[in-house]
C-alpha cells in the first residue's frame, strides 16, 4: 500500500502566500514552513535559555514545519477572510482540523502515533509556533518594504501590533535581537560581523 503523506507534503511549494497583495517575491507555504520552524526552534531556545523554560526545541520546530500544511488541502486562505467574524473563523478551525485529519491519514499506522502532537501541539508549543508565524509574516513585510513596496506597510505595522498583543516575551527579545538584521543588506551583516 502506498502511503501518500510525503507526496502530499511536497506540494507546499505549490500553495502561494500573501494572495491579495502585490508582491515583490512570491512567498510560498513551503518557504513560510520552514522559516517558521526556525524561528519556532529559536523562540524555544530562548525560553529555555532565558526565560527558565523547559521545552524541546526540536518538537517545537517539528510541529511548526507543519503548522500550515493543512493548506495543501484548503488553500492559503487571506488573514482579513479567515478572521472576519467569529463564525467563519470557526468554520474555518473546523475544516482546518478535518483537513489535519485527512492528513495524518495518509500516514503509515505506526507513524500516526508520532504525529499526533505535531499536529496538535501542546498549549506552549502552540504560543510559541504562533509567534513565530507573525515574526515570519513580520519578516516578509521587511523584505518587501526594504524592496520598495508599500503595499506591506499596513501589514507590518498590524503584524508588530499582533505579536506586541501575544505578551510573549520570548518574541520581544527575538525582535529587539534579531529583527534588526534583516532590514540589513548582506555587506551591512557581513560589516557588523566580529
Amino acid at each position: 500500500m502506498y502511503n501518500h503523506f510525503y507526496a502530499m507534503m511536497s506540494r507546499m511549494k505549490n500553495i502561494y502566500r500573501w494572495g491579495l497583495m502585490r508582491n515583490t517575491r512570491r512567498e510560498n507555504l513551503s518557504e513560510h514552513s520552514l522559516e517558521t520552524s526556525q524561528i519556532a526552534h529559536a523562540l524555544a531556545i530562548i525560553s529555555n535559555k532565558r526565560l527558565g523554560g523547559s521545552v524541546d526545541p526540536c518538537k517545537i520546530a517539528a510541529a511548526a514545519m507543519y503548522h500550515d500544511s493543512t493548506e495543501i488541502i484548503t488553500g492559503d486562505m487571506p488573514t482579513p477572510i479567515k478572521y472576519y467574524n467569529e463564525e467563519i473563523k470557526s468554520a474555518y478551525k473546523q475544516i482546518e482540523s478535518s483537513a489535519g485529519d485527512s492528513l495524518i491519514n495518509m500516514l503509515p499506522n505506526d507513524f500516526k502515533e508520532d504525529f499526533e502532537p505535531i499536529f496538535n501541539p501542546d498549549p506552549e508549543a502552540k504560543r510559541l509556533i504562533k509567534a513565530a508565524d507573525k515574526l515570519s509574516a513580520l519578516i516578509k513585510c521587511i523584505e518587501e518594504l526594504k524592496m520598495g513596496n508599500r503595499e506591506f506597510e499596513v501589514a507590518e505595522k498590524t503584524i508588530r501590533e499582533g505579536i506586541s498583543s501575544l505578551n510573549c516575551p520570548e518574541a520581544d527579545i527575538f525582535i529587539e535581537e534579531f529583527i534588526p538584521s534583516f532590514y540589513l543588506s548582506l555587506d551591512e551583516q557581513k560589516e557588523i560581523q566580529p
